[in-house]
């Protein structure tokens, strides 16, 4: 292979994975069975389709090592440090012996350099190791060593036996994601890389460049040829870094593309309702606005009005963290809705969230003289009966409600905006629903997440959407400040609860578990419940409780109680996360604390701090903390800002749960990680939207690659980073 890293000409990407294939382009070479590459064959092959999904070589070119274990050095076994991740030693098996019953039963070697000993030990496979192994021959043995009983072992270890007609694994060697089944027919990583190598070298010549060659020299970019081949065996150490890099970047800039693209076209295709009069939004200005409005919230208006006087229909993700004042920015748009002859709905995951924005919204729209509903799986037929008049008729402005805003009943005279609250809960077909409420000129969308997004993860989840942030807090709320305390301090914080609650003010008591679990060493909410109750007993104090089995109009009832001021203790598991706002209620005591994640304990903070007293939130844990429970506690105490607690959870958790759902634009990637790959998505973005706006359609020269790419995927292939 070239090893300059320079690009050819005909360097290219692979073909589209799965057995679902666009059929509206000619068949190439990557899209070849994986039956008929040398060394697989039709049993083999069916493995791989239905343990890894593969089905093609453009499959199995981008089916990548997850990691890579370093054969280039050799120890000793008087070298070994438990610090190291693995290591390979070469040297004699002395003997070994079988001890143990039944699921305990092993094999014990003791492996000798002449530096020292060791013992390496296996669970499974003992028939056929009994079988192969001979004693004093020669091997070489790789994996992680672990201090034992004066030495050190190494469980499972891989063996390799030293003969000149066995060829020793060295350099850099790819490990692979495999299944149990593959591993058991003989198909590990081992002979995954043999069988890679043998297509590499066949896919050489029908390998094209996919990437202008502009971005290749901005970026110092090596070729795709030479980034495949690296990627699955890499000559160096820095090959494979400037192979990860290439990989990345190409991976995230056909992303961006599709996503761009998409909503330009969207864009084009779609008209919007024009709402340029502006008298209802002037009158709330002037005389019922409660509070000054935040440059932020003032910035996201602003780019509302900009889409609703474009004649294209808006399609705007705002992300505003807890009490950032989102609902006073929806409300003040369906009022520009509303002053144009259209009306809003907002829809809402649940009945409490959606009771919540009504009971938020009504005192606003009725001093606008306005008409507000609500529309709930609780709602009555009797009440549906004349709701759903009103809305074909005009006469109700506003609609809140939950799913049942979808039911083809609920028809609109004119609805023109449409605000969906946690869209990740929703999914695209019902959303798409929402759309056909208005057959004339589709609504403008308007998505609300109170969870804020990274902005890398932004960029991936929500890249067809414009996007608006409220970044700043309203005017005299003053910061929660958070405190971490160990159970022996619980004495300390009871102390701490009383002299709040002689202020007049209420505190929450939030338990992960319910009820006793013998899996899980931690306090629980009956046993949390009573605990209080002790310590703070009736009559001077009164303390309510609420769970998720509890009954709907049990907790409701628990929620108005501690709304009046009549509970000034609630003792509750995470059900309250989305909740009833209650601004007397200044601290937050969240038990077990390791128990949750950053996202839910920012979450359950800003239940407090909704009134203009200084609140707090406590979180109380045990001495044993892993790293990353140390770092989520860290991080809580250290920051209020949603949107750098939301970049560390990225970074501990990864993407996959941080929305509670699998969305394709983020699930496509196969090499490219949002949690540590923010700057080469940057670097992708920025690139896919400068070539979109000078060549919408890739008809310039320098653009073929990108061109050539894309017809050669197919109309129906909808991640445009695979290989073809």
């Amino acid at each position: 292979m070239n090893e300059t890293g320079t690009n050819d000409a005909d360097q290219s990407g692979v073909a589209p994975a799965g057995p679902n294939r666009s059929t509206e382009r000619t068949p190439t070479f990557f899209d070849t069975r994986i039956e008929f590459l040398r060394g697989v064959g039709p049993q083999r092959a069916e493995l791989l389709n239905k343990e890894l999904n593969i089905f093609t070589y453009g499959d199995l070119l981008q089916h990548y090592p997850f990691r890579f274990d370093d054969r280039t050095r050799f120890y000793t076994i008087s070298e070994l440090d438990e610090s190291l991740p693995a290591a390979q030693v070469r040297g004699r098996l002395r003997d070994w012996y079988t001890e143990g019953e039944g699921s305990k039963k092993r094999v014990v070697a003791t492996f000798t350099d002449g530096t020292g000993s060791m013992s390496l030990v296996w669970f499974q496979g003992l028939t056929w190791l009994e079988k192969t192994l001979r004693r004093e021959g020669e091997y070489v043995v790789y994996g992680k060593p672990q201090p034992f009983n004066g030495r050190y072992s190494i469980v499972h270890p891989e063996l390799d036996n030293i003969h000149p007609d066995h060829e020793l694994e060295t350099g850099m060697v790819p490990v692979y994601n495999l299944t149990e089944k593959l591993r058991k027919r003989h198909l590990d990583s081992k002979a995954i890389g043999k069988i890679m190598r043998t297509l590499l070298e066949g896919a050489w010549p029908h390998l094209r460049e996919t990437l202008p060659d502009e971005l290749i020299q901005k970026y110092r970019l090596i070729g795709k040829r030479e980034a495949l081949w690296n990627i699955h065996l890499p000559q160096s150490p820095a090959w494979l870094r400037q192979a990860e890099r290439r990989l990345k970047f190409e991976e995230l800039f056909y992303n961006q593309l599709r996503l761009i693209s998409n909503k330009l076209l969207q864009k084009e295709e779609y008209p919007g309702q024009v709402f340029a009069n502006t008298q209802l939004l002037k009158h709330f200005y002037e005389h019922l606005l409660p509070f000054p409005l935040t440059g932020a919230q003032k910035r996201v208006l602003k780019e509302i009005r900009t889409d609703f006087v474009s004649g294209k229909q808006m399609n705007r993700l705002l992300q505003g963290d807890v009490g950032s004042g989102k609902t006073i920015v929806a409300f003040i748009a369906m009022l520009m809705a509303i002053d144009n002859g259209a009306q809003a709905c907002l829809m809402a995951p649940t009945e409490i969230l959606a009771d919540q924005h009504y009971n938020g919204l009504k005192p606003f729209a009725d001093a606008m003289g306005l008409n507000i509903s609500i529309l709930t799986g609780s709602t009555t037929t009797k009440r549906r009966k004349t709701l759903h008049p009103e809305l074909q008729e005009g006469k109700t402005h506003i609609i809140v409600g939950t799913h049942a805003l979808l039911e083809d009943a609920v028809q609109f005279k004119n609805l023109g905006l449409c605000i969906i609250d946690e869209q990740h809960r929703f999914g695209v077909a019902q959303r798409a629903k929402m759309w056909a409420k208005n057959p004339v000129i589709p609504p403008h969308i308007l998505v609300m997440t109170a969870t804020p997004i990274p902005r890398t993860l932004a960029m991936t989840l929500y890249g067809n959407l414009d996007i608006s942030v409220i970044d700043e807090l309203p005017a005299g709320r003053k910061p929660i400040k958070t405190v971490h305390k160990y159970d022996k301090h619980r004495s300390e914080i009871f102390g701490f609860m009383r002299q709040e609650i002689e202020k007049g003010r209420q505190v929450y008591v939030v338990y992960p578990l319910i009820e006793e679990s013998e899996k899980l060493d931690y306090k629980d909410l009956m046993d949390g419940f009573e605990s209080i109750q002790r310590a703070f007993p009736r009559p001077k104090y009164e303390i309510g409780i609420l769970h998720g089995k509890m009954l709907p109009y049990e907790k409701d009832d628990e929620m108005q109680r501690f709304l009046r001021h009549e509970t000034q203790i609630l003792v509750a598991t995470t059900v309250i996360e989305v909740g009833v706002n209650v601004p007397n209620a200044s601290v937050m005591v969240i038990e077990s604390a390791e128990r949750f994640g950053l996202s839910q304990l920012h979450q359950l903070r800003g239940r407090v701090g909704r009134g203009s007293e200084q609140s707090y939130c406590v979180l109380m844990t045990g001495y044993k903390l892993s790293s990353d429970t140390k770092t989520r506690i860290e991080t809580m105490v250290r920051t209020n800002n949603g949107f750098e607690i939301a970049d560390v959870d990225l970074q501990l958790r990864g993407p996959g749960d941080l929305t509670g759902t699998q969305q394709s634009g983020l699930m496509d990637l196969m090499i490219a990680d949002l949690a540590k790959d923010g700057p080469i998505l940057t670097a992708a973005r920025e690139s896919a939207q400068k070539i979109l706006d000078e060549d919408p359609h890739f008809v310039l020269p320098q653009n073929a690659p990108i061109r050539n790419h894309i017809d050669a995927l197919g109309k129906k292939e909808n991640n445009w980073s695979r290989i073809s």
